[in-house]
């Protein structure tokens, strides 16, 4: 069996939060999450990039960098990076039968999720990582993820209603979650949070006496360029941003507080490494302008409200507001109503698909919410695939975007490598 038919093998077990079984699996492996210092990420959106940047800068600054992240887009090694670059396919298939070999004996079967954290604990263990940048999956605390007792920081990047099915039916339930991976006396790195987040994190900061630096997000220069004054001594670092979007501002001022957070404790990390690191990062699927049939789109997950909001306002800036070609699929368990209020406006064109191998939301239903919450659209048609729909949206003249879900962008950068 390769790495991706173990996975699936494990995929009927589901979602199922709790800190028991994954201590349970490390302790067999001798606790490999302990061989190696991490920064913790959690938060609804940004995360994924914050942990580029970060893991960009330590690999500029010299050091040897693990970074966990998850979803993948099309290989699940990609979730397993050491130096931005992912674990091979056959050690990946070598390290899970290592993980799945310890648990004949116990008496609860793991999640998928808690049998790929181990496999990434464990890989950078063994391959001596100087450091590692672990994302949380879902929520935070009781998220695989949090199992590390003194990370050298603790970022939480944004809080908004999503997984509220899971974490609670507020932002504040939601905010109690990922608080959870705060550790007493260690680093805190908080982004702006709505009131109600706030008050949450910032009581258990208190807590348990978190040294905490809440987060500003970077001065646009312009031309690409930001400028990030750092909150403890004043010093001003100008970089080059290289992905897209505002929200990219806070994004990479999150990484520049924890970087520094990172130097008051002794880590060799020069502003010359900040910019360079930064300038490097990479992360595919997020507001990306590709090409389709030769044409310029743009992709992004875009899979829930704030991260539609984003969307929407970056693309009016960059099509000075005129109307746009949406090709979107989204996953049952998401907030489609918000998103679609947050995308659609009077004239746009809206391409309905599926989202393969996945719990997706019908096309022909995605279609009756959208024309009920947009009734002046100037399009609306639904379709059996991407590829069709695609095809159909780039012979209009109008800014594509795809968006709705992580999973689908993954399936449209798959498509795209089998067309090269």
């Amino acid at each position: 069996m390769n790495a991706e038919s173990i996975l699936q093998s494990y995929q009927h077990f589901g979602i199922h939060l709790g800190l028991e079984r994954i201590k349970h699996l490390l302790e067999k492996l001798e606790n490999p999450q302990k061989k190696f210092p991490i920064i913790h990420v959690a938060g609804t959106n940004g995360k994924g990039s914050v942990c580029a940047y970060l893991s960009s800068i330590l690999t500029a600054a010299g050091y040897r960098v693990g970074r966990y992240t998850s979803p993948h887009l099309i290989d699940w090694t990609e979730r397993i990076c050491i130096n931005q670059k992912p674990i091979s396919p056959t050690e990946l298939q070598a390290y899970l039968k290592r993980v799945i070999a310890t648990t004949q004996n116990n008496t609860e079967t793991p999640t998928q999720f808690e049998i790929i954290t181990a496999a990434a604990w464990l890989y950078f263990a063994e391959q001596k990582t100087d450091i590692a940048i672990i994302e949380t999956g879902l929520g935070g605390r009781l998220d695989a993820t949090n199992v590390c007792e003194n990370p050298l920081a603790c970022v939480i990047t944004s809080i908004s209603l999503e997984h509220w099915q899971i974490l609670g039916p507020t932002v504040a339930d939601i905010a109690g979650e990922k608080a959870g991976i705060l550790k007493a006396n260690c680093p805190a790195i908080i982004g702006e949070l709505p009131e109600e987040a706030r008050i949450v994190i910032e009581k258990r900061i208190q807590q348990l006496d978190c040294p905490a630096t809440w987060v500003k997000p970077a001065l646009d220069l312009g031309q690409g360029l930001a400028e990030y004054q750092l909150p403890q001594n004043g010093v001003k670092i100008r970089y080059q941003l290289p992905l897209l979007g505002n929200i990219q501002l806070m994004n990479s001022a999150m990484a520049i507080a924890t970087i520094q957070t990172l130097q008051n404790q002794g880590w060799q990390i020069s502003e010359t490494a900040i910019e360079n690191g930064i300038a490097k990062t990479q992360w595919r699927g997020r507001l990306q302008q590709t090409t389709w049939k030769n044409q310029t789109i743009l992709i992004d997950g875009a899979h829930n409200p704030a991260a539609a909001i984003a969307l929407r306002e970056y693309v009016d800036k960059f099509n000075h507001q005129q109307p746009i070609n949406w090709v979107i699929g989204i996953l049952a368990t998401k907030d489609r109503d918000d998103i679609f209020k947050a995308l659609l406006k009077k004239g746009d064109r809206l391409y309905l698909v599926p989202v393969p191998d996945q719990n997706s939301t019908p096309p022909t239903e995605l279609a009756t919410i959208a024309q009920n919450i947009c009734r002046e659209l100037t399009l609306c048609q639904t379709f059996p695939d991407l590829t069709t729909a695609l095809d159909t949206a780039v012979t209009d003249k109008n800014l594509t975007v795809l968006c709705g879900s992580l999973y689908l962008v993954g399936h449209f950068l798959q498509l795209q490598t089998t067309q090269l």
